[in-house]
């Protein structure tokens, strides 16, 4: 996302940067810090915990490779503030400052690596990453690896649900197209970023408005559509609420955009993983539900003005 962040006060993914690894120009972080990039690619940047491996209180649950390793590889798409962003080459955010929650009840470090949100899931199938933690919808489709048109894609993920969100529509501040549902963006033009339930509602959309049409435009990041929609070469961009409040927030000061209409369709974000991979989900369902229970769950969404999307459990694959 283009608008500024807040900086790291309590222990989450996202906080405390500390080593900077010589290979590869890459930067790690730790356990309640800053995440920084390895190169300016953005290529990776991870938080670590300071507990030591015998003392974190969820360490035996997980797989000994991870054990073993000492590191959770975390994939994720660092343009999404405030779920995710890069400020001064480093990754902050909640799933970040969750993500270093989450190692001190494991006591393996979250390794962060930024990229290209429609790639993320297939970095789990070639083992380039262990999880992705990217503000990602939990939904059937993705379950079982199904893309926009029904059609099999991959062999699917699982979830571990954390977050709940409904969808807004950010358009040009004072609204000067009048956008106040989806309705309203028939036979016009909408941005949005690639490979998200977002563009998958446009196109549903476009099947609605029937001979009106909608031309889509999509991105590759929402960066993108926002500065398409700031423009006016596009009428509307459809975002998570708590992004797109957060961009009409910092954006330009709060001159740039404003959220048209109610919220609508809420839904889980997940925690993606490899189905093959459940013994690490049920270790990280079971540091989720400790976070929550312990305070530092809602301390990591209090400060980023997240408080509305929080969840008492952590479930499953529960996406519709």
């Amino acid at each position: 996302m283009t608008a500024g962040s807040p900086r790291c006060t309590s222990p989450r993914t996202r906080i405390t940067a500390v080593a900077a690894l010589a290979v590869a120009g890459a930067l790690v972080l730790t356990g309640c810090g800053d995440q920084t990039k390895k190169d300016d690619s953005g290529s990776s940047s991870g938080a670590t915990s300071s507990t030591s491996k015998s003392a974190a209180p969820l360490f035996a649950k997980l797989p000994k490779k991870y054990q073993d390793a000492g590191v959770i590889k975390v994939g994720t798409d660092a343009s999404y503030a405030p779920m995710e962003q890069t400020s001064d080459g480093k990754i902050i955010g909640i799933d970040p400052d969750l993500g270093a929650a989450l190692s001190k009840q494991l006591g393996v470090r979250f390794e962060f690596t930024n990229g290209q949100f429609d790639g993320l899931i297939t970095s789990l199938y070639t083992g380039r990453e262990d999880i992705v933690m990217s503000a990602m919808s939990d939904t059937k489709d993705r379950q079982q690896g199904l893309d926009d048109k029904g059609k099999k894609t991959g062999k699917g993920v699982d979830f571990v649900d954390y977050y709940m969100s409904g969808s807004s529509l950010l358009v040009q501040k004072g609204n000067p197209k009048n956008i106040n549902a989806l309705a309203d963006v028939c036979g016009r033009t909408v941005a949005v970023q690639r490979g998200t339930i977002y563009e998958d509602a446009f196109k549903k959309q476009k099947t609605a408005c029937g001979s009106k049409g909608l031309t889509i435009q999509a991105f590759d990041t929402d960066a993108e559509a926002q500065t398409r929609v700031k423009a006016g070469g596009a009428v509307a961009d459809l975002n998570d609420t708590p992004v797109a409040a957060y961009i009409a927030q910092k954006s330009g000061g709060g001159k740039d955009f404003q959220i048209a209409g109610s919220p609508a369709d809420a839904g889980p974000f997940g925690i993606a993983l490899d189905k093959s991979n459940s013994q690490l989900r049920d270790a990280l369902q079971q540091a989720l539900n400790a976070i929550i229970q312990d305070g530092s769950y809602a301390q990591v969404l209090h400060k980023w003005n997240a408080d509305s999307g929080a969840v008492k459990t952590a479930s499953i694959n529960g996406g519709s």
